[in-house]
């Protein structure tokens, strides 16, 4: 039988109660023979049993207490180390203090912690390594881009410029004769060339080389901000923080990310406004993207027309997570936190 259980500890506890309860009794009673010697048979038949209540009463209250605020601390600990592991802190250890049936589960959780820690490090690997298999096929890559480009541009803006090319030149011959539709067709003319320059901001994301080349990440987005900002005319607010130690399947994956994230900005929600910001806190990369468009209901909406699976994607292969929040008319915040130690 192991001694170093929790049924053994509790079974300690009622036996230490009794044994001290029966002490105190015994020394009771001899205290009373002392100053009592007369005492008769009934009066003692009445003290022994309130004796033997109140000290077990007394004794057990005592030990119970010492040991089951012993063992409520103790699953505490578990607790709070269970929030510690939820909230991506997968380096911290819980300080293991007894061998017993708590101090099992504390072991395991400590074991649990370090596989869950060597799993994301094997996913950043792998995510590693689909960087580089990703760089070494760029090339045949490149000509297919070309050609997806050419549709969308084809699809997207040839054809709103085609609709602008025959309602202005409608709207010059109704000028004279009929203003009022002219004007009507003025207004739609403005409205397809609204829609065309909002095709347009998210096209020039495409055309931008899709890996960082020798640029860090802070480097990298700060030159595809100051691009765009200067051909779309959007305000980028960016506050970005140089992270050493970052893989570059991490790098690569956190910028396609922004990539996507501003390019739904520019095409769906119409900022006019984007803040990009990018820090490291409690072991874990974050990166934010808040814009003050029109926003969308997350509920009615398909992830992928919003290419929020793309994102989610790349932020699983790095064992990260994302959450997004929008509203309509109150933009668009996205949340993605990746554990790096």
């Amino acid at each position: 039988m192991k001694l170093n259980t929790l049924r053994w500890k509790l079974l300690k506890s009622y036996i230490y109660s009794g044994l001290f309860s029966s002490i105190l009794v015994f020394l009771c009673l001899q205290a009373w023979y002392v100053f009592n010697p007369g005492s008769s048979e009934l009066s003692i038949s009445i003290l022994v049993p309130l004796l033997t209540a109140f000290f077990v009463i007394i004794t057990g209250g005592y030990f119970g207490y010492k040991d089951t605020q012993s063992i409520k601390d103790r699953l505490e600990d578990i607790s709070t180390y269970i929030k510690v592991l939820s909230r991506g802190k997968l380096s911290e250890r819980i300080e293991i203090n007894e061998e017993d049936e708590l101090g099992n589960i504390m072991k395991d959780l400590n074991q649990l912690a370090e596989k869950i820690k060597k799993q994301v490090s094997s996913l950043q690997t792998l995510a590693d390594q689909k960087a580089q298999l990703a760089e070494k096929a760029r090339g045949a890559a490149i000509i297919a881009e070309r050609q997806r480009l050419a549709r969308d541009l084809h699809d997207a803006v040839s054809q709103q410029l085609f609709a602008l090319n025959m309602l202005s030149s409608a709207a010059i011959r109704l000028v004279d004769r009929d203003v009022e539709t002219a004007k009507e067709q003025i207004k739609e003319v403005a409205e397809i060339a609204s829609k065309a320059q909002a095709e347009m901001r998210a096209l020039l994301l495409h055309l931008r080389p899709i890996h960082l080349s020798d640029d860090t990440l802070c480097s990298g987005v700060t030159k595809l901000a100051e691009e765009l900002a200067k051909k779309s005319g959007v305000t980028f607010i960016n506050e970005l923080e140089e992270i050493p130690g970052l893989s570059k399947g991490i790098e690569e994956n956190l910028f396609r990310v922004i990539q996507e994230g501003i390019g739904n900005a520019l095409r769906h929600a119409d900022a006019t406004t984007i803040k990009i910001a990018l820090y490291e806190k409690n072991d874990r990369v974050h990166l934010q993207i808040r814009d003050n468009g029109k926003g969308f209901d997350i509920s009615n909406e398909k992830k992928g027309s919003y290419g929020l699976g793309t994102m989610q994607e790349r932020c699983n292969e790095v064992g990260g997570e994302m959450t997004i929040t929008s509203k309509e008319n109150e933009g668009t915040f996205l949340d993605i936190r990746i554990p790096i130690k």
